[in-house]
């Protein structure tokens, strides 16, 4: 019999019988892998099972084979803590290294990480601004959403009101509701400027003086645009179909003028272009639809080529221009002392139909336009500029006004009124702008001539 002493590897265990009575037990021996083996030696006589002896040896055999088992237990237990041991041992070796390499570098990476950790935070930050837009467009959603509920529910009742009505009678009340405003315009007299506000930029192109302008004569569906660069030595004018396509530059024809202008001070009226002729007091009245010019006359005692230019120069002596009434030119004379004269010309033969002479110097004003037979002159081409005097051609009379308006570029060569527009046209140091006006209007009554 064989008992497996596991943890025990040197240890002799010996108990012995006394001699006569013959029994031994010895354990001086061990297997290949260190554990011990115990040998039982029995006397050679038979001995019965009640005999004393052979009790006290089961009772030795059953704690050997106890003793047996529970060392087996722990010795299985052992092994398995010991290969817990080993790899622990293996893993704290690691971890020292690691800790040794940590306490060395301990700067080195506490920079290294905090460097990283303050990058991650840099490319964070700008997403704050972003989440909280994020939280505003969603609120902004939400009201969207709310006003389109309610936008839907009053159109739902719009609908269901204009459905009570029959369609035909819709139409002759708008035919009538027209009919009503067209006789209540028909009474408004001529207006009297009151505000200008603005300017638009429409579009940024050229020099830094110019012309650009529509036919206030036009169709509602004729919106072509003139574009004539620079204010001397120059011959070529562009047309576009419209606004978007002077904006996108997107040019429909080009015209070869016979002369050069001079000034920026030109009109397209009634389907021709009026411009004064380099180095004279010539207009010209040239057709777009022939190609042809079908006047010129020269305008007499008027001033030309910088003897009375407005402020910024330019060849500006005479100034074309439109307006409700008609056709006109505004220059200055010798015989006016330099002062502002106005005459209402015939837009066929450009023959002067009249004239009137103001006592505002031409070399002192920025800029004018007519409208409605009044003329409205600025202090200046420059910063500040305000529509500062005004002429009545219809009461001969003048006064001065104050009405600003925003000089936003800095230098106004062209300043024109279109009466289909109801806005001022300008050319300010390279960029085509409008200016909207407001007018004051007097309703005609049946005593009025």
């Amino acid at each position: 019999m064989k008992i497996f002493l596991s943890m025990f590897q040197n240890i002799t265990l010996q108990t012995q019988i006394s001699p006569k009575e013959g029994w031994q037990v010895y354990s001086s021996a061990q297997d290949p892998d260190g554990r011990c083996i115990c040998t039982v030696v029995a006397p050679e006589q038979n001995l019965c099972s009640r005999d004393a002896k052979s009790r006290q040896l089961r009772q030795l055999l059953e704690k050997v084979q106890n003793m047996s088992q529970s060392i087996e237990v722990l010795n299985l237990r052992t092994q398995r803590d010991f290969q817990y041991v080993l790899k622990m041992e293996t893993q704290m070796k690691g971890l020292k290294a690691k800790f040794r390499q940590i306490e060395d570098d301990r700067k080195t990476l506490m920079t290294k990480h905090f460097q990283e950790l303050k990058e991650k935070m840099d490319e964070l930050l700008p997403l704050i601004p972003v989440l909280e837009q994020y939280k505003t467009d969603a609120k902004l959603i939400t009201q969207f959403k709310e006003e389109i509920r309610n936008l839907s529910t009053v159109l739902t009742g719009i609908q269901e009101e204009i459905g009570a009505y029959d369609y035909d009678e819709l139409h002759q009340r708008v035919l009538s509701l027209e009919t009503r405003l067209r006789d209540c315009m028909k009474k408004l007299t001529c207006g009297k400027l009151m505000k200008i506000t603005g300017p638009i930029t429409v579009k940024i192109s050229g020099t830094r003086f110019g012309a650009w302008m529509t036919d206030p004569l036009a169709s509602e569906k004729n919106n072509r645009v003139w574009y004539m660069d620079s204010y001397t030595n120059n011959k070529i004018v562009r047309e576009y179909k419209s606004i978007a396509d002077f904006v996108s530059g997107a040019e429909s024809r080009t015209y070869n003028l016979p002369f050069k202008w001079a000034g920026t001070n030109h009109v397209v009226y009634n389907g021709s272009l009026y411009f004064n002729k380099y180095q004279s007091n010539i207009i010209i009245k040239y057709s777009f639809d022939t190609g042809r010019v079908l006047a010129q006359r020269s305008l007499e005692y008027a001033g030309f080529h910088n003897v009375y230019p407005y402020t910024w120069g330019g060849f500006s002596d005479i100034d074309l221009m439109a307006d409700e009434i008609g056709l006109w030119a505004v220059y200055a004379t010798n015989q006016n002392a330099g002062n502002i004269v106005i005459s209402q010309l015939n837009q066929d033969t450009l023959e002067v139909l009249k004239s009137w002479s103001t006592g505002y110097p031409k070399r002192s004003a920025g800029e004018s336009f007519m409208i409605c037979g009044t003329l409205y002159v600025t202090n200046s081409h420059l910063t500040g500029a305000k529509v500062y005097y005004s002429y009545s051609t219809k009461t001969s009379t003048y006064e001065y006004t104050d009405i600003p308006f925003h000089n936003q570029y800095f230098h106004i060569s062209m300043l024109d009124y279109n009466a289909r527009d109801r806005a001022l046209y300008a050319w300010n140091n390279g960029h085509q702008v409008l200016f909207n006006v407001t007018l004051f209007h007097v309703i005609k009554t049946e005593d009025d001539t």
